[in-house]
């Protein structure tokens, strides 16, 4: 990435979004950090007022801009396919017609021919509509991030922290390939303008596939020094699970349920050429668990 690139970074507030523009920043680009409340941004980069879901707002927020870092979703409404179909079909329209050069989209494992959830569907689709106006985009599929302040990461930690034991379903069972929200932040800014990530799909996860049992054991051992019991039930549904989870978790109930309909389905990296698109070793899970937890220690919070 050149330093005078100009990157627009849509939910710059968010969970990835801050980490990104600070990562950016911090390597001389210039950075416009799409806020819908751009007066009460106080972060790094230029504040730029505009909302994805009013496709009038998007066309000064993407003038001057040469590639831009797609970060949005709606997993917390039901009609979350509709609204992010949407989104993505006026960003892409606006990207092409304000001249940028490449669009990144942080989306989804899964196999294509696999009967995916709603969620990874929106998020294959979300791939295609953000290229539909002639944008090259680069896609980076991930599974869970780990870090503090992921929803995915605080059901983990709320579960593991809360929970004498825990009663769990069989989707437990399901591998996934979690990722450390340092190395997400490492591969988006490394494809920007990247001519070996142009119009490519990319797999990134940490070293390790494991399944959700695993990661709750594990994230256990970490926290409190112990293993929690576990009691394996035959059937839990998604819906029976999001109540759940909204009894022990302070995750809203539509999210949960959202994300937990993907976990029925297997969400392994299947290609590792980002290693060559971006070299370096990911770090392993139980050491992306650890540096979760001393950030929200350093944040002031318990663990």
């Amino acid at each position: 990435m050149e330093t005078s690139t100009t990157v627009l970074v849509t939910g710059a507030t968010g969970f990835i979004g801050r980490r990104l523009v600070a990562e950016l920043t911090g390597r001389g680009a210039k950075v416009r950090a799409l806020t819908r409340r751009p007066d009460d941004y106080d972060g790094p980069g230029e504040p730029v007022g505009a909302d994805v879901n009013d496709p009038a707002s998007l066309p000064a927020a993407l003038e001057g801009a040469d590639v831009a870092v797609y970060l949005v979703h709606s997993l917390d409404h039901d009609d979350f396919e509709e609204r992010d179909a949407r989104a993505a079909r006026a960003f892409g329209a606006a990207a092409a017609r304000a001249g940028v050069r490449q669009i990144i989209y942080l989306g989804g494992l899964g196999a294509d021919d696999e009967d995916l959830s709603p969620h990874l569907r929106s998020r294959r689709e979300v791939e295609g509509l953000l290229a539909e106006a002639g944008v090259p985009v680069t896609v980076l599929r991930a599974a869970i991030v780990v870090g503090h302040g992921g929803v995915s990461w605080e059901l983990t930690r709320q579960l593991v922290k809360r929970l004498p034991a825990m009663v769990v379903p069989k989707w437990t069972a399901t591998r996934t390939q979690p990722i450390a929200v340092d190395d997400v932040i490492r591969y988006l800014a490394g494809v920007i303008d990247n001519q070996d990530a142009i119009g490519e799909v990319l797999e990134i996860g940490g070293p390790e596939a494991m399944t959700y049992l695993d990661m709750l054991r594990v994230a256990s051992e970490i926290t409190n020094g112990r293993t929690i019991p576990v009691v394996p039930v035959p059937v839990l549904t998604p819906r029976l699970s999001s109540y759940w989870l909204a009894l022990v978790t302070d995750i809203d109930v539509t999210t949960g349920r959202n994300l937990i309909d993907s976990m029925s389905t297997e969400v392994v990296v299947r290609d590792r050429r980002i290693l060559e698109v971006v070299p370096g070793d990911p770090l392993p899970y139980r050491e992306a668990v650890r540096r979760a937890l001393a950030e929200r220690l350093a944040d002031g919070m318990s663990v």
